[in-house]
């Protein structure tokens, strides 16, 4: 049985600082025609995300067999970064202020701390986002020259860079939009999950700069890994847009933010973000993870004694990755 290395995001530690981002950007898509990339990127919710309106553009499965129909974005979904007046300010000396010689109208963190509802109960949080290495990849059906193909001894799906034409379906099938079109080679490029890094015991960059402790990796049949516990066991942990049909192996432990306030101050027993969009982003599963998780803090304040707790609070480093020969140098 092929194995799946898998990852867990807790959304209630990040802290959208986008270390994960910088670690990517600057290991893995620095070359000409990436400069727009960002194979991990934090997006702020709700919010359009990156690329923008990613959500409305198809892809995935429909009834578990039939491809679902997807499109590709426009440039301007993405924001083509515009120059800076560098010659008028330091040289010509005509300018005062560095600003763009084109107005730009979209771009990554577009909407970054944008929250949502009326003041105090306001709410915003952060949703790192990766390609997920599906079960079921729609991209790897739609690639009419079968360039993409999933490891067998991982499950990470990549993208032969001699075969792939630049034919584009594997952008319209996949509905995360995680594949990026490369302007300069004319091929297809995304996510590897580290593959280099993980066959000698290392985790992904964006889990091992995280500085929040956030991300925890292993594979998903390890009974004793943190992957299989925080999904199987507890069930805590949920892929984003289940409905999608492409059985995603990047979970999350979905938010739980503070109590919004009553009008004359006090705290209500109102949950600040919306059930309705927990359940638009994780699916009904999300019921039953966050009072897993609620009752597991209330156990923890009663007796001192949570597993779970203990493992999401991650206090030893070490215990968030569990992948075969670990080097913790």
């Amino acid at each position: 049985m092929p194995r799946q290395v898998a990852m867990v995001i807790d959304l209630n530690k990040c802290i959208g600082c986008q270390a994960c981002t910088a670690a990517c950007k600057s290991l893995w898509s620095d070359e000409p025609g990436q400069e727009y990339m960002l194979w991990n990127n934090v997006e702020t919710r709700p919010g359009k995300g990156y690329p923008r309106d990613w959500e409305q553009h198809g892809g995935g499965w429909k009834d578990k067999t039939r491809l679902r129909e997807g499109k590709l974005h426009e440039p301007a979904d993405y924001g083509i970064a515009s120059k800076l007046n560098h010659q008028a300010v330091y040289f010509d000396g005509n300018a005062q202020q560095l600003h763009t010689e084109e107005k730009m109208l979209w771009g990554p963190n577009w909407d970054e701390d944008s929250s949502s509802g009326e003041y105090p109960n306001n709410y915003h949080f952060y949703v790192p986002r990766l390609c997920n290495h599906c079960t079921k990849p729609s991209c790897m059906e739609a690639c009419p020259v079968r360039a993409i193909y999933k490891r067998e001894q991982d499950g990470v799906v990549l993208i032969d860079q001699d075969k792939c034409q630049g034919f584009r379906e594997c952008n319209k099938a996949c509905p995360y939009d995680k594949i990026y079109y490369n302007y300069v080679t004319k091929k297809s490029n995304k996510c590897i999950f580290c593959f280099p890094r993980v066959e000698q015991g290392v985790a992904p960059a964006c889990a091992r700069q995280c500085p929040g402790r956030l991300r925890f990796v292993g594979f998903l049949d390890d009974a004793d890994g943190p992957i299989d516990k925080l999904v199987n066991k507890w069930k805590v942990a949920l892929p984003l847009h289940p409905e999608y049909g492409t059985e995603p192996n990047v979970y999350y432990i979905p938010p739980i933010l503070p109590p919004t306030y009553n009008e004359d101050g006090t705290l209500s027993d109102k949950a600040r973000v919306p059930m309705e969009y927990l359940e638009y982003l994780f699916g009904p599963a999300v019921h039953h993870a966050l009072e897993t998780v609620k009752t597991e803090m209330e156990t923890r304040k009663e007796s001192g004694q949570s597993e779970l707790m203990d493992l999401l609070i991650a206090k030893d480093w070490k215990s968030l990755f569990k992948i075969p020969d670990v080097k913790f140098s």
